[in-house]
């Protein structure tokens, strides 16, 4: 991987201008719904200089939430009435999940929105967190925030195309492990889009 701040400015030129959308379904298009209204939701894919390199920022959801307990997600949720747009949105989420603060995040871009199984379009910005930072996690949201080297997100040859049976029908998904993380679905496809724009 190319010295930090060259890294930096080759994501900010991959991220301008129109990318490859993405979705929950782009493995199955059978499976999605024709004529739904999907709610706008936002993530942030935050940046850190960690002791492997640039990495990414990924959380752990608590097991005893309600929805997708226990995956690896980006900070994020969906978009309020208060928040004044997606950006927005994203960092509000990334400062009450894991403590970031906006201040400390430089926006490189955004992605084209994901589309996801459970009915929102998601908005993924990258973000590169600009001075030392140590997650405090909203313990009822979060269980678990942990870095993974960006080197291994944007290698193609760390993603596989898994398959399990859901309502009674094989569905395939992206999958990218690091380490003891299962990083999967919405996860693995939004950074596999990311490593498709880079390369």
């Amino acid at each position: 991987m190319a010295h930090a701040t060259d890294t930096l400015a080759h994501l900010r030129r991959a991220l301008h201008g129109e990318g490859p959308e993405s979705s929950d379904f782009d493995l199955s298009p059978q499976f999605r719904p024709a004529g739904r209204v999907l709610r706008p939701a936002a993530v942030l894919m935050p940046l850190i200089d960690g002791p492997n390199g640039l990495s990414v920022l990924l959380t752990k959801r608590a097991s005893g939430l309600k929805h997708h307990p226990g995956q690896i997600a980006f900070p994020g949720g969906k978009v309020d009435a208060t928040d004044a747009d997606a950006r927005a949105a994203a960092l509000r989420e990334a400062h009450e999940e894991v403590g970031l603060n906006p201040a400390q995040v430089t926006i490189l871009g955004a992605m084209a929105p994901h589309e996801t199984v459970t009915g929102f379009t998601v908005t993924p910005f990258l973000g590169h967190v600009t001075d030392p930072f140590t997650p405090v996690i909203e313990a009822g949201e979060v269980e678990e925030a942990f870095l993974v080297p960006l080197a291994h997100l944007l290698d193609p040859a760390s993603y596989s195309i898994q398959r399990r049976r859901w309502l009674g029908q094989w569905r395939s998904y992206y999958t990218v492990p690091w380490g003891p993380y299962y990083i999967w679905g919405a996860t693995a496809r939004m950074l596999r889009a990311l490593a498709a724009r880079v390369a």
